[in-house]
């Protein structure tokens, strides 16, 4: 079967654009024009995954998203952007999308970030481990650098004090977890989270590690996510 996308997207030219393009790339495409249809159509048929574009009138897409979380779907949502401040695309994150593409956008991405999002949220084959998975690092629960995690329950937590995380941030700190005091080039992380290096322009896991380092920051805490510049990110306390 196909997976199903709902596409909200208030732009005619650029909804049937991608409605053809993602049908013929396989999907089963439903596409509405705002976002009140969007969340009547998530209601009435839950899709695969959501692609909501974030300016639209009335209700927009991070309302729709917010919606969304609030009523507990954890349905993968990619939001459509042309908003390029890293603070925007913060909102996005903070609403509970899992990824973002910025208009105007290569079809090719957004083909790509689909199938990331996909990959990540469907269930491993019989027998072999799931994403960001390693076979000696199996247990329901791993610690590092000061940060616990329950894998099975995807719950994380600082010194005592529970994270509230999106669904790419865990992944994102479960791969640091893994390798607390390891240098982790952009590659890798973008390879073993994204399944795709979206190539030394994006700002995708700078805005991700950003974001996560608010969350796991204290007063009077140290940091743990480290940069190095030119190479990648290190998980390790000081």
């Amino acid at each position: 079967m196909p997976h199903t996308v709902l596409l909200a997207e208030d732009d005619r030219a650029i909804r049937h654009a991608l409605e053809r393009a993602l049908t013929l790339e396989g999907y089963a495409v439903t596409a509405v024009a705002d976002g009140v249809e969007a969340l009547a159509q998530a209601h009435r048929t839950p899709p695969d995954v959501l692609l909501l574009d974030v300016m639209m009138p009335g209700i927009d897409g991070l309302q729709v998203c917010r919606v969304l979380r609030a009523e507990g779907d954890r349905t993968p949502i990619l939001m459509l952007t042309a908003l390029v401040e890293t603070a925007d695309r913060i909102a996005g994150l903070d609403a509970g999308a899992d990824d973002y593409v910025v208009k105007p956008f290569d079809v090719e991405e957004v083909f790509a970030r689909l199938r990331a999002l996909l990959r990540r949220t469907s269930p491993a084959p019989a027998g072999e481990p799931g994403p960001a998975r390693d076979a000696q690092l199996s247990d329901r629960q791993i610690e590092g650098a000061g940060i616990r995690m329950d894998l099975q329950a995807r719950r994380a937590w600082r010194a005592g004090r529970e994270l509230e995380l999106t669904r790419t941030e865990f992944e994102l700190l479960e791969l640091l977890v893994r390798n607390a005091g390891i240098v982790l080039d952009h590659a890798t992380i973008y390879d073993r989270i994204w399944g795709y290096d979206f190539g030394p322009g994006s700002k995708n896991l700078a805005v991700y590690v950003g974001y996560l380092r608010r969350k796991l920051d204290a007063p009077g805490a140290p940091q743990l996510i480290h940069t190095v510049r030119g190479v990648g990110y290190v998980l390790r306390e000081e």
